[in-house]
């Protein structure tokens, strides 16, 4: 079982591999709020992988993995009761997008936070995610390059420490 290690200067280090990474564009906090555009701080689980298979072939993993469906959400409204859970829906509206026209979403994998329990307003979306070219920093995510990605899923990875 790999842990990652994630910096707040923006390193991703896991095994023996080290690399750029790109988190909240207002930093790294211990006290995420919704919409502060922070990543949160501390150690977390990696729940499961999602992936576009209309875009990239099935990601090598041991981690769950599920297909990102068009109408999939993750609900971003505190005042939802499915707020921070990832579920189909035809309201769109309800939350985070999954199916996008980039290619951030093509591979992520949802961090177990604020997931047990469910905190209002705490934040929601969190997730291991692909970069672009022109991204430097997120809402609160960590994104990386793909074959960085690729690599680490490889390595049997079960929790992330971002600090």
């Amino acid at each position: 079982m790999i842990k990652i290690f994630v910096k707040k200067t923006g390193v991703i280090k896991f095994a023996k591999y080290r690399f750029k990474c790109f988190l909240g564009k207002n930093g790294v906090t211990y006290n995420k709020k919704e919409g502060d555009f922070k990543t949160p701080e501390g150690t977390f689980s990696l729940r499961y992988v999602m992936y576009r298979s209309d875009r990239i072939k099935k990601p090598k993993t041991r981690l769950p993995i599920y297909i990102i469906k068009k109408n999939h959400v993750c609900c971003d409204d505190p005042k939802n009761h499915n707020y921070n859970k990832i579920f189909e829906t035809k309201n769109l509206d309800l939350g985070e997008k999954l199916w996008r026209k980039d290619i951030l979403y093509n591979i992520l994998i949802v961090i177990g936070y604020n997931d047990n329990p469910i905190i209002k307003d705490k934040g929601s979306a969190i997730f291991l995610h692909l970069s672009k070219k022109n991204i430097t920093s997120t809402k609160g995510c960590i994104a990386l390059e793909k074959k960085n990605m690729i690599n680490l899923l490889k390595h049997y990875p079960k929790k992330i420490k971002i600090f």
